[in-house]
């Protein structure tokens, strides 16, 4: 796989630039070629193989977006070994969990990070995760910075050990579906699960979506600003674009950071030609209107994208004629983590054909998708909406989920057997189109991030004052969705501002920032069913404002709940606003 990612680039056009690396600090773009990241990745996979990493060992590797860090990915594969590459603002928590499900033999750092001119501890947090790991042998520590860090028997400086390491390393030989890497993603219930991508299904898959679905050409410089912690990093920062011989932008920094135009700056300064990113950054920047994107010269883009969750129309508009001035093609894509590329989008299609705004609209290549019903009957015809299923298997699909396949089975085969359920609801118009309208599951979406409510209230119930909460989903300007809590504290507690707090500090360490609810609201009980299940679609419409319109609640354990917690919202509101 990296023979296909670095050596046949480097035969052909070694001085060819694989990665630019837009780094936190403004202005100082590092440029690495084909040559430079094989002789990176081989150092690296040198020092891992050193260190007692073999073929089918997991490696865990929480850093920020750079060379290092895509090398790092590239030197597990050489080597067959698995990477999991944790998004680096998880907490420790989270970062523990994952390597102990996982069974990590190393983790590779660095010892701090740096985004939007802050220093970010990445090594402190490694050090507290790692106490309760008893499969990990090594930590890598890479320097993002001139700051010491505390270093144990255990840790190893990583650039040390590459300067002494051979640059040449064997790639291991590898089947089609051995496993390339772990990447651990939320689902309805409590637990992330570690979904399986293999090798040659996932690489193709992520090459020919990148190629097609952004018209991508030779010479282009394709700017995902994704996380190399998410699928859209794994798949549009490093895989599809160096199988393609690309030239990929890693963004290290955040979209308003020193300013606004960081975006459209980057864009004029390194000539970005694709630019895919996500709806919620873009919610944000039109906030602060159009004088920070025609600041700067765009004439570069060709072509834009957008990830992660469905863009709503005022996003789309904007994207398309403040940042595109109209004149590039817009494609809003529709993947997970579970599908390792882009299933829906307008392109490719014929030349010139309709795109309608904020639609995902096309299946790509080989992708059958299908509507059903409730009933699990397939749902014909157009202007009909239903769950939305795929019909046939496709190269870039998951496998498994890591040591859980039963879940696995669960999960995407069960409830429509013959068919994969995406977990997403969607509209085919009249003309055969597809628009998703989002999860039909306990599942949220918060800046592109997708969060089981479940993990929420999982992390919450820890707190001894609270016995009961129940977490929504509810519509937000900004993020798309945010999270609400509704909680039902003991009898004697007495601080509950004190309680807020306490639980937000709770839900930012176990799961992380973005995680944190809002909104944390108490009610003296839940609406329950008389099987004791909690009916958050009632919650939902409290908050969404549809009280008047509260479908059967007959089957609540005592009906007269509702008018409770309405009373306990408007008072909230009030107070809120006041």
């Amino acid at each position: 796989l990296t023979v296909n990612c670095l050596d046949q680039h480097v035969e052909t056009s070694p001085n060819r630039v694989a990665l630019i690396w837009e780094r936190d600090e403004p202005g100082t773009a590092v440029h690495i070629t084909y040559r430079e990241l094989l002789d990176l990745t081989c150092r690296l996979a040198n020092t891992l193989k050193k260190y007692g990493i073999q073929k089918g060992d997991k490696v865990a590797i929480y850093m920020s977006v750079s060379p290092l860090s895509v090398a790092a990915m590239l030197a597990c594969t050489r080597i067959g070994a698995v990477h999991t590459v944790v998004f680096a603002g998880f907490s420790a928590d989270s970062l523990a969990g994952r390597i102990m499900d996982s069974g990590c033999k190393a983790v590779i750092t660095y010892n701090q990070g740096v985004r939007g001119g802050r220093i970010v501890e990445l090594k402190m947090t490694v050090d507290e995760a790692v106490k309760n790991c008893p499969s990990i042998k090594h930590v890598f520590v890479a320097q993002r910075t001139d700051n010491k860090v505390q270093m144990g028997d255990h840790d190893i400086p990583l650039e040390e050990e590459m300067a002494k390491a051979a640059s040449v390393c064997t790639p291991e030989s590898m089947d089609s579906e051995d496993v390339l890497f772990l990447l651990y993603t939320s689902g309805s219930t409590g637990k992330p699960k570690g979904i399986v991508h293999t090798q040659a299904g996932y690489l193709l898959y992520a090459a020919v979506t990148h190629k097609y679905v952004f018209d991508y050409q030779q010479g282009d410089v394709f700017g995902c600003v994704a996380d190399i912690g998410w699928i859209t990093g794994h798949s549009y920062v490093v895989y599809g674009p160096l199988c393609n011989g690309a030239t990929s932008v890693l963004f290290e920094s955040t979209p308003v950071y020193p300013d606004p135009g960081r975006y459209w700056e980057v864009v004029q300064r390194l000539k970005i030609n694709q630019f895919y990113g996500a709806p919620t950054a873009i919610r944000l920047l039109l906030n602060y209107g159009e004088e920070w994107v025609k600041k700067y010269d765009r004439s570069s883009l060709k072509t834009l994208g957008s990830v992660g969750e469905p863009i709503n129309h005022e996003a789309w508009q904007w994207f398309y004629h403040v940042v595109g001035e109209g004149r590039c093609t817009l494609v809003d894509t529709w993947w997970q983590t579970e599908t390792g590329g882009i299933c829906i989008a307008p392109r490719p299609s014929e030349e010139k054909a309709e795109i309608v705004p904020a639609m995902a609209m096309r299946p790509f290549f080989g992708i059958v998708p299908v509507l059903m019903d409730e009933n699990g009957k397939v749902i014909e015809g157009n202007d009909v909406s239903g769950a939305l299923c795929i019909a046939q298997p496709w190269p870039g699909m998951a496998r498994t989920i890591y040591g859980d396949h039963q879940r696995f089975v669960d999960a995407y085969f069960k409830a429509y057997p013959g068919y994969y359920f995406t977990g997403d609801g969607a509209y085919r118009t009249k003309k055969g189109y597809y628009q998703i309208t989002g999860r039909m599951d306990d599942v949220i979406n918060i800046s592109g991030h997708r969060l089981g409510t479940a993990e929420i209230e999982d992390a919450m119930a820890d707190h001894p004052e609270v016995p009961e909460t129940a977490v929504i989903g509810y519509p937000h300007k900004i993020k798309g969705e945010g999270a609400f809590a509704f909680i039902v504290l003991k009898e004697q507690t007495a601080h509950i501002d004190r309680v807020k707090e306490e639980l937000k500090t709770i839900v930012a360490s176990k799961i992380a920032k973005y995680a944190v609810p809002d909104h944390i609201l108490v009610v003296k009980r839940l609406p329950k069913t008389r099987s004791g299940k909690i009916m958050r679609r009632l919650l939902k419409k409290v908050v969404t404002e549809q009280s008047s319109n509260m479908g059967d609640i007959t089957t609540l354990d005592d009906p007269s709940v509702v008018k409770e917690i309405l009373h306990a919202y408007q008072k909230y509101k009030e107070e809120s606003s006041s």
